[in-house]
């Protein structure tokens, strides 16, 4: 028996949760000092990466803690797609000027890299121990230093979830870390920090928050408070990303993108699927954006996994506004890949790996590391490295 929204009632069990306080809306950065005091925090690390830092955006963050007479202390080597460079000098920078918390401040990757920060501060296991394929999530526990979390892009919504992506050098590959208590102890979203935002990168992570919410509608785990999260954040998406794109300072658009985000990092708790098992290869083979690399997968995924989603897909149509009323099931969903398609072309997304500088001989390696990664073990479809190398060369 199958419901409305398209789960077979025999799959309709599991354990549900909900993230931490966030703190929303323009201007609210002035109220960090007072939120670090509230959890304690007297001497924060502030981790961002130099590219932040260059075009001014951290005095946005660092003002209000001057102003208040607050000490902090830097660490800015976080890399676009964060290593363990990213990890242990920020870790040795934390202990070498006695710092009690962490202020993370960027995108996904600067957010990813403080959390991994914070990991490492009270567990001295190598990272590879806690990598999610291998349930290392058991091994993380409750003593973290607190944290908050300041992002600087609607993409990830990684100030809200629970995970963290690193790659590692002892797997060669990007590694996700999974466990509630890396959730940040306080997110501060605050849209007027995104106004700023290249068209192009508005793009990228615009279509890395639209993946997150598609994949987590069309996972195979059991979440009933997620899937509706994720249909309302497909429908933001598909309203506002055209607009965040067009006129930067559009504050309503980059507001609902910043929401829209964060409802995609909530509902991704539920699980992902075969489209970041291919985007994560082609960041650390081929150095591709994070979104970029979703959004130019994301269609062919789709039409992969239809014969499975069929009813799911008919739902993101309407989400997305392309729904044509009475027509059947199989045209409607049609209709929503071809709905999310046209809305990653109007933003100025490529199609084709080729035209990113991905080549053919790229491929063996990217499939084998696309089989590694766990994503794709809740994509509602089984895939098998013939199926990645089929869709690699579908998109190339």
């Amino acid at each position: 028996m199958v419901t409305a929204l398209g789960t077979d009632v025999r799959e309709m069990s599991g354990t549900f949760a909900f993230p931490t306080r966030i703190e929303f809306g323009a201007g609210v950065v002035e109220k960090l000092p007072g939120l670090l005091a509230g959890i304690g925090v007297k001497h924060p690390l502030v981790v961002t990466d130099a590219g932040l830092v260059k075009v001014g955006l951290l005095g946005s963050i660092t003002g209000p803690l001057d102003r208040a007479g607050m000490k902090w202390t830097l660490f800015d080597g976080v890399e676009p797609n964060p290593t363990e460079k990213s990890v242990f000098p920020g870790v040795d920078a934390y202990r070498a000027a006695g710092c009690d918390g962490i202020v993370a401040v960027g995108g996904g990757s600067a957010i990813d890299a403080a959390k991994a920060i914070r990991l490492k501060i009270h567990h001295p296991q190598p990272l590879e121990i806690f990598d999610d394929t291998q349930d290392g999530g058991r091994f993380v526990t409750a003593n973290l230093p607190p944290m908050v979390a300041i992002a600087t892009t609607s993409g990830t919504g990684s100030e809200v979830s629970r995970s963290t992506v690193i790659h590692l050098e002892s797997n060669n590959r990007k590694t996700v870390i999974f466990s509630p208590y890396l959730i940040p102890t306080i997110a501060v979203a605050d849209p007027a920090l995104t106004a700023g935002l290249p068209p192009a990168l508005t793009a990228y992570t615009g279509a890395d928050a639209l993946t997150h919410n598609v994949e987590a509608y069309l996972s195979k785990g059991f979440h009933p408070i997620a899937d509706p999260l994720a249909l309302r954040g497909v429908q933001l998406v598909g309203r506002y990303l055209r607009r965040a794109v067009r006129q930067g300072d559009d504050l309503e658009a980059r507001a609902q993108m910043m929401i829209a985000s964060m409802l995609g990092a909530i509902a991704f708790q539920k699980g992902l699927g075969a489209t970041h098992s291919l985007a994560h290869p082609l960041s650390s083979i081929c150095g591709l954006h994070h979104g970029l690399s979703n959004a130019i997968m994301l269609p062919h995924v789709l039409e992969f996994n239809k014969p499975h989603r069929t009813r799911r897909l008919a739902d993101l149509a309407e989400a997305l506004e392309a729904s044509t009323l009475d027509a059947p099931t199989e045209e409607v969903a049609r209709a929503g890949i071809l709905a999310l398609s046209t809305l990653l072309h109007d933003v100025g997304i490529p199609t084709r790996l080729s035209d990113v500088g991905v080549r053919e001989e790229h491929v063996p390696k990217l499939v084998a590391q696309a089989v590694e990664d766990g994503c794709h073990q809740l994509n509602p479809r089984p895939c098998t490295a013939e199926d990645f190398e089929r869709l690699y060369r579908a998109a190339l």
